[in-house]
């Protein structure tokens, strides 16, 4: 007589043996789909992180051309940011330095690094830590000398942080142009920073008076510095427009870039 005593089943025979509507089985398959998806995303995301760093260095020098007004269409992007010097300054001397390779130093990481940055006790422009050392950008004229500067800046607006980029002319006070490249304000307020018609308010504009004081303000009203130091807030946006006129005075005072401007302004650059 044959033996039918049903025989024990491992783990998975009583898997599969299992009802399809069970909770275990239910369970099982969706952590399963779950995983899976996980580890094509993560190795997506690692095949693409170089073409993403590749893409973000480009969006990057595409904004450094556009503020110096030496963008164009169609135009060969690594050729002409090659019209551009790097160095890497440090902001409390106001010197260049050799210390790192200009063409690689990360600011964004060397302010959260506190070996390379410091924290602020008096931060009008929300930024936690200033970075001791930053990447600036030199544009000289067919002879060689200086014909204008680009300078990062960044700080918190409404919603998030503005980075950015503000370019000067050789005398280090008369502004050429402002943009960012990289915020999360609110669409149709905050986010017109990016209106070209904004941009366009700051061509022309000085940072400082005849005295040296710095007197740039981002408002609704003309200040009594007069109408050059003044550029109109954005229309419904106060809390972005304060954050601008913050972080522009910040980076341009002597926390900032002022030890760098006072060098340039004498010809020492």
């Amino acid at each position: 007589m044959s033996d039918t005593t049903p025989q024990p089943k491992g783990p998975i025979g009583r898997f599969l043996a299992a009802s399809p509507d069970s909770v275990g089985k239910t369970i099982t398959v969706a952590v399963a789909v779950c995983l899976v998806a996980a580890m094509v995303v993560s190795g997506v995301s690692v095949a693409l992180r170089p073409t993403q760093e590749v893409n973000k260095l480009k969006d990057k020098q595409i904004n450094i051309l556009q503020v110096a007004g030496v963008y164009e269409p169609g135009l060969d992007i690594v050729e002409a940011f090659g019209q551009f010097e790097p160095q890497v300054l440090e902001l409390e001397t106001g010197l260049f330095t050799d210390q790192f390779d200009a063409a690689s130093f990360d600011d964004r990481a060397a302010a959260d690094d506190p070996a390379l940055s410091v924290a602020l006790s008096d931060d009008p422009a929300g930024i936690g830590r200033k970075a001791k050392f930053v990447t600036v950008y030199l544009l000289r004229d067919d002879a060689g000398a200086i014909d204008k500067v680009i300078l990062p800046i960044h700080g918190y607006g409404l919603w998030s942080t503005l980075y950015g980029f503000i370019a000067l002319e050789e005398n280090g006070n008369d502004i050429f142009g402002l943009q960012f490249y990289s915020h999360a304000e609110t669409p149709g307020l905050g986010a017109e920073v990016d209106n070209p018609r904004w941009k366009a308010l700051w061509p022309g504009k000085k940072l400082a008076d005849e005295n040296g004081d710095l007197q740039i303000t981002v408002a609704k009203s003309v200040p009594a510095a007069g109408p050059e130091h003044h550029v109109d807030a954005l229309a419904g946006a106060t809390l972005t427009s304060v954050g601008v006129d913050n972080l522009v005075r910040f980076w341009m005072g002597e926390a900032g870039f002022a030890p760098f401007l006072t060098k340039l302004k004498a010809g020492e650059i």
